[in-house]
């Protein structure tokens, strides 16, 4: 993604129970961490979001680019891309937080806030609007 702004990062325990039958974590786990990392921030941000209307994922992709192993603590850092009327762009680096500088994984996601009654995309927030077009900086 280009233009993408660094909003979150947040470490994961790795479970024993992650790992596949082959002695690497399985690639739905990839999803599972970027899950919580995406709403970890959500909750972080205090986003006005209930039972009427919210976020939905729409897309998801990940590249897996190196073998992540039990035991480790995983580090995944949340970026903010393209913001349009009722969705954003996110994306995910996920990296041992014992190993920074290399990457295991790469995702990205679309997200449409939605109206759930009327299965409709609305308007984000003006709030979140404003998070997502000038994110407070990252520490």
């Amino acid at each position: 993604m280009e233009n993408r702004k660094h909003i979150h990062t947040t470490r994961i325990a790795m479970r024993w129970g992650d790992m596949d039958a082959l002695g690497h974590v399985n690639n739905t786990v990839y999803f599972r961490y970027m899950e919580q990392a995406r709403i970890e921030w959500l909750q972080q941000i205090g986003s006005d979001f209930d039972s009427r209307h919210g976020p939905v994922l729409v897309n998801a992709q990940c590249s897996f680019l190196r073998q992540l192993k039990y035991p480790c603590e995983v580090e995944v850092k949340s970026y903010i891309g393209a913001v349009g009327r009722s969705s954003f762009e996110a994306s995910y680096e996920i990296r041992r937080a014992d190993l920074p500088e290399v990457v295991f994984a790469e995702g990205t996601a679309k997200i449409v806030w939605v109206d759930f009654d009327l299965e409709k995309s609305i308007p984000l927030p003006e709030d979140l609007r404003q998070l997502l077009t000038n994110p407070a900086p990252v520490a």
